[in-house]
């Protein structure tokens, strides 16, 4: 199915075709593990893996630093976490961050599996180092600086083993085939340029398609990025109706050999891994221009730095600055960097004589393709993974080499999902939507001036809104332009200009690798407002949505478990599921309960706790256990986690001991939680406040229903709860092995005495309620033994008996002879219980366990 906003590029109709299970376009790290995970968890599924040039060359080739994975004993994934939250200046998905870091080291291990052979050192462990934003040794590298090279060795040879996936070099993807029905992707047609056995416009029939097309430093006159990157696969999703966030994210890496003011196209890149084994910024008279701006000197987050030398230059009148490397020698630059050694002495200058002349250039995109934490996009049948993708690993910064990581791990999760996927034909597949205009070639030089002027390291809202009207006026050609490469990479390049400055034109604050001269500070309240740009026909739409951080699957299903009941005990799993609050998911009113507990703490001044901010370094990770310090019932678990979730924004590591409804003994762990310390302790006590309420009220159920074993009765609660905590406090009595009564004043009739005596008698109450509620459950409190004949006969399935003796009760269970359920409230104590359990009343309703239980104690010891 069409929608009125597609539009597709101007190209011939597909005169050959290729059929597989999977199409993957981009041939760097992300496209080509994506390619291997998924042909080798399936018997028989084929790949075609498409690439613009040759096999072995993209981005990833010339990533020189390394690959960041916590692979050290001293390192952890949670420090891990740590940083790359820093570097994303709030606008991470913790989600995605906490997978990247958990699921990183065994993704590397995999990588070497595969002979990927990165530096070791003398003992033969990895040899790590550190990079900007890095607070431990954490790079894996390959060569000295050449790890993308030997990551794409590895990979590559690989691939060509495989039998089950054809490459097709040369080709650059045009859009995505649709289902003419559904509109779900079913494959891509593609141009391949004179090479092989195939020539011109064919097409990839697949029931997926997946984008790891990489990015679009092309888009800016000066970029480290190599000739294929024009940002073509962000220009086919949009086209195909995807949505694209984060883009205004560009990050600009800080030191790119400076080649002078007239350099244009890819320029080599100068590895942060200098600065992480000592090389640091100067002026040209040789003062050191990071010192006192971030604590981490010269190895702060890019942003930092790249931001730091456009200031610099902008108040010197230069175009570059220098890294000092001299102090080196020669053999850390022939062991360590040959690659950087080698191209800065192939254009004339020699690290080991001079400084180095540097310079920010257009580097890596954070934002991409919008896909959940599966690298699914909005559009059925397409998926994105790499540098084309946003995931939310890197939010408004990537921290340094996170990228090849990123590949790697999400890769995997795609082709996971995608091999467990039941087998699907590609079906009919057609270009839909309309054509849009291709551009002349020769606006391209025009476009990457305009982008590198206004939409540089550091941007201007007069100087965005001038680049978007230029950019728009570029995209209605004087006249028509001939279908091509040239001109199809064209289209995608001005394309995706046009994408990137309305998204940069929309964040009026100054994040991360955004960069407003002129709103030069983060606005707090745009945190949660990203901004997302589409394309609807040849426009733009730009918008900026209320955004909720995503957690992990595992615990919004246990949330989801912590649901409002119904009143009916027999009522199915389905119906329980269903009868929750119909303006939010089950999980999401509990996000909302924690948010405002957390508020009492954290309203005040500056919003922090000022005790752990003071005594504890921010960048202090520590491990607590959650400990019982009496015997009881344990219910709250998944809350508590949650809490510590929000506050450490998904840094952490979560491992329970004991489970809901578990009975526990004194000194036993509930739970272990590995976190930044500050965020461990300013959780601890909304964590623990949830934890002992809850674990009290499922403690004294406990107590109750172990009292009438046997009996056949049950034990169940009331409305006297705690307010706001209603569904927390009914969840707790069902961990203590109660039932719940209804939740609400809505999802069952109960007819009291005050009812009664204002609708004149039991009867009148009970036909009222049948005639205007006949499908609700229907309960009738009486008080005396001649009530219960007329609440019978008028239809009542429930007789609550108020405050009735053991005697008088087992005349009113005789007297009902099943026609009813019977409950028994009203001056229970746990000494007669058992007796009035034995009567053979259903339930004994205890207001007591929900309003006035006491908490069990529990407590947070830090190790």
């Amino acid at each position: 199915m069409s929608s009125a906003g597609q539009t597709r590029i101007e190209a011939p109709e597909p005169s050959w075709a290729l059929r597989a299970d999977v199409a993957v376009v981009g041939s760097g790290i992300a496209g080509l593990s994506t390619a291997l995970r998924y042909v080798r968890r399936t018997r028989s599924g084929r790949v075609v893996l498409v690439t613009k040039d040759r096999l072995s060359t993209g981005s990833t080739a010339y990533a020189q630093g390394g690959i960041a994975a916590a692979m050290a004993p001293e390192d952890g994934p949670v420090a891990h976490m740590v940083d790359t939250l820093l570097a994303g200046a709030g606008l991470c998905d913790p989600h995605a961050v906490n997978v990247l870091a958990t699921e990183g080291p065994e993704a590397l291990r995999w990588l070497i599996g595969l002979g990927a052979e990165f530096d070791r050192d003398d003992d033969g462990e990895l040899s790590l180092t550190r990079e900007g934003g890095h607070r431990a040794d954490r790079v894996a590298h390959a060569g000295g600086d050449a790890t993308g090279a030997e990551i794409q060795r590895a990979l590559v040879q690989a691939v060509l083993a495989e039998e089950r996936i054809e490459v097709v070099e040369h080709a650059i993807a045009l859009d995505a085939l649709r289902d003419p029905d559904s509109g779900a992707v079913r494959g891509a047609t593609l141009h391949v340029m004179g090479e092989g056995k195939r020539d011109g416009v064919g097409a990839v029939l697949a029931p997926a398609v997946v984008l790891a097309t990489g990015g679009m430093g092309q888009v800016f006159a000066a970029t480290t990025n190599p000739p294929v990157s024009t940002g073509d696969g962000l220009a086919l999703a949009a086209r195909a109706g995807a949505r694209l966030r984060d883009l205004e994210f560009i990050q600009f890496h800080p030191t790119v050999l400076w080649l002078g003011p007239n350099a244009r196209g890819r320029q080599p890149l100068i590895s942060e891994a200098l600065r992480g084994e000592g090389a640091y910024l100067v002026d040209a008279e040789g003062r050191r221009i990071m010192e006192g701006v971030h604590e981490l000197g010269d190895l702060a987050p890019r942003d930092v730095v790249a931001r730091t030398i456009a200031r610099t230059m902008a108040e010197q009148g230069t175009d570059h600055v220098y890294l000092e490397t001299r102090h080196f020698g020669r053999a850390t630059w022939e062991k360590r960097f040959p690659t950087i050694l080698a191209s800065c002495r192939a254009h004339g200058i020699d690290p080991l004589a001079r400084t180095i002349p540097v310079a920010p250039a257009a580097h890596y995109a954070s934002g991409g393709v919008e896909v959940d934490i599966d690298g699914r996009t909005g559009v059925p049948g397409l998926w994105a993974v790499g540098e084309v993708a946003r995931t939310g690993v890197h939010g408004a910064n990537r921290l340094a080499s996170n990228s090849l990581l990123e590949g790697l791990v999400y890769a995997d999760r795609i082709a996971t999902r995608l091999a467990d996927a039941p087998a699907r034909d590609s079906g009919e597949a057609q270009p839909l939507g309309t054509n849009t205009p291709l551009v002349d070639p020769a606006t391209s030089a025009t476009v990457r001036t305009l982008m590198s002027r206004d939409a540089g390291v550091l941007r201007t809202g007069e100087g965005l809104a001038e680049l978007v009207a230029r950019l728009d006026g570029l995209a209605v050609p004087a006249e028509h332009v001939a279908p091509g490469v040239t001109a199809w990479e064209a289209t995608n390049l001005l394309t995706v200009a046009r994408l990137v400055a309305a998204a940069a034109r929309h964040r009026t604050e100054s994040r991360g690798s955004h960069q407003r001269a002129d709103a030069p500070e983060p606005r707090p309240e745009l945190r949660v407002r990203p901004m997302v740009v589409r394309l609807e026909g040849d426009s733009i739409v730009t918008t900026d949505e209320t955004w909720q951080p995503s957690l992990p699957p595992a615990l919004v299903a246990e949330l989801d478990t912590i649901a409002f009941p119904l009143a009916r005990p027999e009522a199915s799993v389905e119906e329980r599921a269903e009868f929750t609050l119909p303006w939010t998911a089950p999980h999401q009113s509990h996000v909302d309960t924690v948010r405002r507990a957390l508020a009492e703490d954290l309203t005040a001044g500056p919003r922090i706790d000022v005790t752990t901010v003071a005594t504890i370094p921010a960048d202090q990770v520590r491990t607590a256990h959650v400990v019982a310090r009496a015997d009881g019932t344990v219910s709250g678990l998944p809350l508590a986690e949650l809490v510590f979730w929000m506050v450490a924004e998904g840094a952490l590591e979560v491992s329970r001991q004991a489970a809901d409804g578990d009975s526990v003994k004194r000194g036993d762990v509930l739970m272990t939680v590995t976190a930044p310390t500050r965020d461990l302790l300013t959780a601890e006590r909304t964590a623990l406040n949830l934890l002992t309420h809850m674990s009290g009220i499922a403690t004294a159920t406990r107590t109750w229903t172990d009292a009438v074993v046997g009996t056949g009765a049950r034990i169940r609660d009331s409305r006297k709860t705690t307010p706001g905590l209603r569904a927390l406090d009914k969840y707790a009595v069902r961990c203590g092995g109660g039932v719940n009564h209804r939740y609400s004043l809505s999802d069952a009739g109960l007819i009291k005495d005050n009812h009664v005596v204002a609708a004149g008698g039991v009867g009148a109450a009970v036909r009222a309620i049948r005639e205007r509620f006949p499908d609700l459950p229907l309960e009738v409190e009486v008080d005396r033994i001649d009530q219960i004949e007329e609440a019978l006969a008028a239809g009542a399935e429930e007789i609550l008996l108020d405050n009735f003796t053991v005697e008088r009760l087992t005349e009113a269970v005789d007297l009902v002879n099943g026609r009813a359920r019977l409950e028994s409230s009203g001056g229970l104590t746990l000494d007669v219980a058992a007796d009035v359990a034995r009567t053979g009343v259903d339930y004994l309703a205890v207001g007591a366990l929900t309003h006035s239980s006491p908490a069990l104690d529990i407590a947070l010891d830090l190790l």
